[in-house]
This record gives structure tokens, sequence and C-alpha cells, in this order.
């Protein structure tokens, strides 16, 4: 059994400038864990494959193709592949959500 633990991995680089943890990364999915403080955001972005972001802790207001709406923590959000999608933290209060890909992209992200 392999455990990860969130607070003992390390912050990935992206072109988000957010911090992002990167989970799981095989050939079926990748699992990221991030972090937005207040006033913090995500560019809006399009990425090749399926995502779902569960959040963890917080109300972000989440983007996906043209609907954009407020979710509560233990909520999941499906944005299909090709679909502009962010993640904004308008809030005062800490965000984390837990993103996964699937499958694990083999092409790049496009960023808007």
């Amino acid at each position: 059994m392999k455990i990860t633990k969130v607070a003992e991995t390390s912050i990935k680089k992206t072109p988000h400038k957010i911090e992002s943890k990167l989970l799981y990364d095989n050939s079926s999915a990748q699992a990221s864990h991030i972090t937005l403080q207040a006033g913090e955001s995500l560019k809006p972005h399009i990425t090749p494959v399926d995502v779902f972001f569960y959040i963890l802790e917080g109300t972000p207001e989440i983007m996906v193709g043209e609907e954009k709406q407020i979710v509560h923590s233990d909520c999941l959000v499906e944005s299909p592949k090709d679909i502009p999608h962010c993640i904004y933290n308008n809030s005062d209060k800490i965000v984390r959500v837990l993103v996964v890909k699937a499958p694990k992209p083999t092409s790049k992200t496009i960023f808007l």
C-alpha cells in the first residue's frame, strides 16, 4: 500500500503560481491538491482530458464553460475535456481542492 501525505508532498511549479501538490501520477489519471489563498485563482484554461474538482475546504467560485457558481465543501464539480474552466477564491478564507484528471493528459493544457 502506498500512502501519500499532502503535508509532506513538495509544491509543484505551475503557470497558475498557486500552491499545487501532485499526489498521484500514472497513465490512468493524475490527482493534485491545490490551495488558493484569499484572492488567488487559477488562470482560465482548457485541458485535453476530463477533470473533476472535489472541494475539500472553503467556497470557491468555479467556472466551467459559460457557467460560474460558488461551490461549497464536500461537493464535486465535473469539467469535460476541451471546455474552459477556472477556480477563483473570492473569499477571505483558504480554499483547498482535489483536482483529478482522467486519463492522464498526453498533450498540453491551453491557457486563455
